[in-house]
């Protein structure tokens, strides 16, 4: 079974001298990687002031793209050319996550606190998971307790966080979430 939409995130610590090269390599890197098959985009998070590490991240269709980007030789070599610039080495992580919502929009904008992130999905899936199975019971009684019941609740659950409640409240609360 192919995992759709995986997301493989970089992290990569140097100098704050070291960041015009490395804005350079990344120049450099970026376009390659979006020439493989698959590549859906990329993000570079940058540092923040008085911070060392940059945060890179690239989507991908399918496991399968993702490793052949991260198992090629272009890549290896790219990674050689910058790894003496890197403090803690090539850090790589494989998420396979659907919704990166608290990905910031711009290159120097700070990720939110956990504890913020984790309040706003909160405001958004306590009502959704509690209004959802009212409406749902009342329109389908006679799936009251099914399985099919708690599919469609579900569904609708996700459906109303990923593309209705989370664009509105990041949007809303954006100040606040940005706030260090």
């Amino acid at each position: 079974m192919t995992q759709k939409h995986v997301t493989l995130v970089i992290t990569h610590a140097l100098r704050p001298e070291d960041s015009d090269t490395y804005e350079a390599w990344l120049g450099k890197i970026m376009p390659v990687a979006a020439d493989y098959p698959g590549h859906l985009g990329a993000n570079v998070i940058r540092p923040g002031d008085g911070q060392n590490r940059w945060n890179i991240i690239i989507r991908f269709d399918t496991l399968e793209h993702l490793y052949g980007w991260t198992q090629s030789e272009t890549r290896k070599q790219l990674v050689d050319e910058i790894t003496p610039l890197l403090t803690e080495g090539d850090q790589t992580e494989v998420r396979t996550e659907a919704a990166f919502w608290f990905t910031p929009p711009a290159p120097h904008v700070r990720q939110p606190k956990r504890w913020k992130q984790f309040l706003i999905t909160l405001l958004v899936i306590f009502p959704s998971t509690n209004l959802v199975p009212t409406l749902t019971g009342t329109l389908l009684p006679t799936l009251k307790g099914s399985l099919l019941l708690h599919l469609i609740n579900d569904a609708c659950v996700v459906a109303l966080v990923v593309w209705f409640w989370m664009p509105i409240v990041t949007r809303i609360f954006a100040g606040w979430l940005k706030k260090a």
